[in-house]
């Protein structure tokens, strides 16, 4: 057993020693050893340069050195697990099959390696960018940054050096002091913007403003913190933690500039239909509103999803593929959407139209995504589903130029035809003097008998309005219609019979009783 324990320990402390040659086989070699040869324990940048085709000397280790710093300061940490091993590696780009390998497709797709003369080397794309690259990341000044630090700086405090946490510090306090001028400055430009657009000052865009300039800083802020992180040189890890947050942060902070947007562009089109005299279009307002935030957040939530490395062509087809079966699930939801659509271009009513729409009659009063509110005249709310009003017969009582009132007066059988015919005339007289009546279309006449009553016929027309005024309107012509009765003492019949008894038996013996 001693013998088996001493051999092991000298296998593993040859293995231990064993130098790491530089390996250009395949992606997983080629980047293992442009790594490996840049890191403290092992560093060398002479064989990290192996890794660039064409560069040797002090300009193939400036860019090996560029691009590992490029890697850091993005946050973006190589995980070797998922790079191929096979030498023979290919990989469909653009159509055509091709040996190259790209180790961040979504984060960072310059950066690939692609097979030169047998050995993989990073590809031409990555070197003759990795200039512009390195500076969009770390500006001329940061590399002077190292000067001003004293020894102390560099002493660390839970896992960080002192100058990275003072930079930490000075970063916030900097925030802080430029978050009240950005909002004042970024408000005020917003403000002008609409005065520009509608050329007057509104209370509800004034504030969907405010609300919108708050997230634009925080974006504004948060991109400041982004650009300076890689100036403070933190570990990789530490910046893949950072970017990530603030990656979130940022999409996050969108979302709510979108969203802020939204309700200014819906306020702007909600000023301008209260102007209109259609009240339909004041109905669209919230619809229009709750489907942007829906668009935007789903936009918002891809865009995190893509924050982790997922590929957006995946997300987007489980997306469809989820979409599908949702609405297979919901094929009602969809059919009422489809409906309020319909509703909306075809316009059959208003809100405030008083209609008729199957046995539900009365006045509208909301168009809802999936269902359209109608209350009756008992005050009874009519919820019905959007597709199926859609594909209804609805009379629509308040697109008529005029609405029909049609009555009929029945007075007493004892009135005298002299005094029935001042009474038609009378009413005539009514209808062309009274200002909710159409002048050029009315009737009334005597039109028959009835069983207890003379018949008389009224058929006039309204100018259309509410329903409420409608009302009051006939109202005050039946007022008239009343006073004309009591002055010509003109009487209203009602149901009454007379027993006719000529032809009672014995009827002499009753009279003489």
């Amino acid at each position: 057993m001693k013998r088996i324990l001493i051999i092991l320990f000298f296998i593993s402390c040859w293995t231990f020693g064993q130098e790491v040659n530089v390996n250009l086989s395949s992606p997983y070699h080629t980047v293992f050893t442009h790594l490996h040869f840049l890191q403290k324990e092992s560093y060398d940048p002479a064989k990290a340069s192996r890794s660039i085709y064409g560069h040797r000397g002090e300009e193939g280790e400036e860019i090996a050195i560029k691009i590992f710093k490029v890697l850091n300061g993005k946050g973006l940490y190589v995980d070797l697990n998922t790079i191929p091993t096979d030498k023979n590696y290919k990989d469909t780009i653009d159509g055509q099959v091709v040996s190259k390998y790209t180790l961040f497709p979504y984060r960072f797709p310059e950066l690939a390696v692609e097979k030169r003369n047998g050995f993989w080397y990073y590809s031409d794309n990555i070197v003759d960018q990795i200039d512009d690259i390195y500076l969009s990341i770390y500006p001329k000044y940061s590399e002077q940054l190292e000067k001003f630090i004293p020894d102390w700086g560099y002493k660390k405090i839970v896992g960080l050096e002192l100058w990275q946490l003072l930079g930490v510090v000075i970063v916030l306090l900097l925030c802080f002091a430029l978050f009240n001028l950005l909002h004042t400055i970024i408000f005020f430009i917003l403000k002008k913007l609409q005065y520009l657009i509608t050329h007057k000052v509104s209370t509800q865009i004034t504030d969907s403003l405010k609300k919108l300039a708050r997230p634009i800083v925080l974006v504004a802020l948060a991109s400041l913190v982004k650009a300076v992180i890689p100036i403070l040189q933190f570990e990789v890890d530490v910046n893949e933690f950072l970017f990530l947050s603030i990656g979130i942060s940022i999409t996050i902070f969108w979302i709510f500039v979108f969203l802020k947007l939204v309700n200014v562009v819906v306020s702007v089109y909600a000023y301008y239909a209260q102007k209109t005299d259609s009240k339909l279009d004041d109905q669209l307002v919230p619809i229009i509103r709750d489907f942007l935030h829906i668009i935007v957040v789903l936009i918002g939530i891809l865009r995190m999803i893509m924050l982790f490395g997922v590929d957006p062509t995946a997300v987007l087809t489980g997306a469809s593929i989820g979409g599908l079966a949702v609405a297979l699930a919901a094929q009602d939801t969809v059919k009422n959407l489809i409906g309020t659509v319909m509703i909306f271009l075809d316009k059959p009513f208003h809100i405030g139209d008083f209609i008729e729409a199957g046995q539900v009659v009365g006045t509208v009063e909301k168009v809802g995504f999936r269902s359209t509110i109608v209350r009756a005249s008992n005050t009874s709310i009519y919820q019905i589903p959007n597709s199926a009003l859609s594909e209804m017969v609805v009379n629509n009582f308040g697109l008529r130029s005029y609405r029909l009132y049609r009555t009929e007066l029945g007075i007493r059988y004892d009135t005298p035809p002299e005094l029935i015919e001042k009474f038609v005339e009378g009413i005539r007289e009514i209808v062309k003097n009274h200002p909710d009546t159409r002048k050029d279309a009315y009737n009334i006449e005597f039109t028959g008998f009835g069983d207890s009553a003379l018949l008389i016929f009224v058929n006039i027309y309204l100018p259309a309005r509410e329903w409420g005024k409608e009302l009051a309107a006939k109202h005050s012509i039946n007022m008239l219609i009343l006073q004309l009765s009591y002055k010509l003492k003109v009487d209203f019949a009602f149901p009454s019979q007379t027993l006719m008894i000529e032809q009672f038996p014995n009827r002499n013996e009753l009279k003489e009783s």
